[in-house]
């Protein structure tokens, strides 16, 4: 199948609903092979199964992130599964839940133990995520492509202050390890998405009131429109494709324009 992704093998964390989810049915489209890669393995496979793509060219694993011989499996199941690693897809994220009735949660009042597994999942996962897709690119030769799902509240002043803190520092992470490879080859970019209905931060998107939601998202964007999971996938596919092959260091805002600024006037 042609495709931008033609011939490629990809491993896609947090595949087990929203942007993962769309990434593994836009990517196979494209002709990628997938390990769709979750820490609820239902759910992966579930992916799997509603993502319409060519008998064997998506498998499902299960993977936390958090741990690195966990990542480490993930991605050695591709290269036993597929042969290869070309793309490095390191998606998967959480946040401190919000306060039902109150919205988000203020960072005195956040939990310990789930500011450390925000942590743990939005960093670390990210870092381990990296480093095991450079040891196998180093071992294939030279070349291959990381793409991180940073976030909008990575770039600006936006939504709870520890899931910001943590989207910083992928996006600092992603410039300076765009860096650190770029002699080997390899390309690092993030995207970075603004308010999306996913199940992530506890909302349901298959909520009777999913319209009013979505309006109240996109209210937020000067394009009018709340980002679309299949958006941030699509940004995510460019990045990890042949088109963007001189590109590398980027944070690509998937945003309606909500980073560009403010807008002055009617």
């Amino acid at each position: 199948m042609d495709g931008l992704l033609s011939g490629k093998v990809a491993v896609i964390t947090g595949a087990g609903s929203g942007v993962g989810r769309a990434a593994v049915k836009l990517w196979t489209g494209h002709g990628a092979r997938v390990i769709a890669a979750d820490i609820n393995l239902a759910t992966a496979e579930e992916t799997v199964a509603l993502s319409g793509a060519p008998q064997g060219a998506a498998r499902a694993v299960r993977c936390d992130v958090s741990d690195p011989d966990s990542v480490g499996s993930a991605v050695a199941f591709a290269v036993e599964t597929f042969g290869r690693l070309d793309v490095m897809y390191n998606n998967a994220g959480i946040t401190v839940m919000p306060v039902p009735g109150k919205g988000l949660r203020k960072l005195v009042d956040a939990p310990l133990d789930e500011m450390k597994r925000v942590e743990d999942v939005n960093i670390n996962g990210v870092i381990y995520g990296c480093q095991a897709a450079i040891r196998r690119f180093a071992a294939q030769g030279r070349g291959g492509a990381i793409v991180n799902t940073a976030s909008v509240a990575g770039l600006i002043g936006y939504g709870g202050v520890l899931y910001g803190a943590t989207k910083g520092a992928v996006v600092n992470l992603t410039r300076s390890l765009a860096l650190e490879v770029a002699e080997d080859g390899i390309r690092v970019n993030s995207v970075c998405p603004a308010g999306m209905l996913t199940h992530y931060s506890g909302m349901d998107p298959d909520s009777e009131h999913k319209d009013r939601i979505l309006e109240g998202m996109g209210k937020a964007h000067p394009l009018g429109r709340a980002i679309e999971p299949a958006d941030t996938a699509a940004a995510a596919m460019f990045l990890a494709s042949e088109l963007a092959s001189n590109i590398t260091g980027v944070n690509l805002p998937v945003d309606g324009g909500l980073s560009a600024g403010k807008k002055v006037g009617g």
